[in-house]
């Protein structure tokens, strides 16, 4: 299996605006933006803390090493309440550190997937 690394970094919003910038420029001169870069990025550390918090990490650990075949199945493993792990599963998909698919089922179950072995922190020093 290939390994796969997310970059988890902090850049300031002046930073962010600068490549949003370089982006759109390129697309008005005809050329397709730069390629995405697989990662995620926090205006500060104090962000990304409250992200990425402690339990969070458990999840993504729990979800890459037992592969549940739903969120019902994820809390039964970690042993929380469904309506946190819900919340914290939420917040994972939405800064695209947990992809999520529905299975073809009747009760139409939503599974959480982890599709990266590693977590590198980039925090620069200025």
């Amino acid at each position: 299996m290939k390994i796969k690394n997310i970059t988890i970094g902090i850049k300031s919003v002046k930073e962010g605006l600068h490549e949003f910038a370089g982006a759109v420029e390129a697309m008005r001169r005809g050329e397709p933006p730069c390629r995405k870069r697989d990662g995620v990025y926090f205006v500060s550390l104090e962000a990304m803390r409250k992200v990425l918090t402690p339990k969070r990490l458990e999840l993504l650990h729990i979800i890459r090493e037992s592969r549940p075949e739903s969120i019902y199945a994820l809390v039964q493993i970690a042993k929380r309440d469904l309506k946190n792990v819900q919340d914290d599963v939420s917040m994972l998909a939405r800064v695209g550190l947990v992809s999520l698919s529905r299975a073809g089922t009747a009760r139409k179950r939503i599974i959480p997937k982890v599709e990266y072995d590693r977590l590198q922190l980039q925090i620069p020093v200025i």
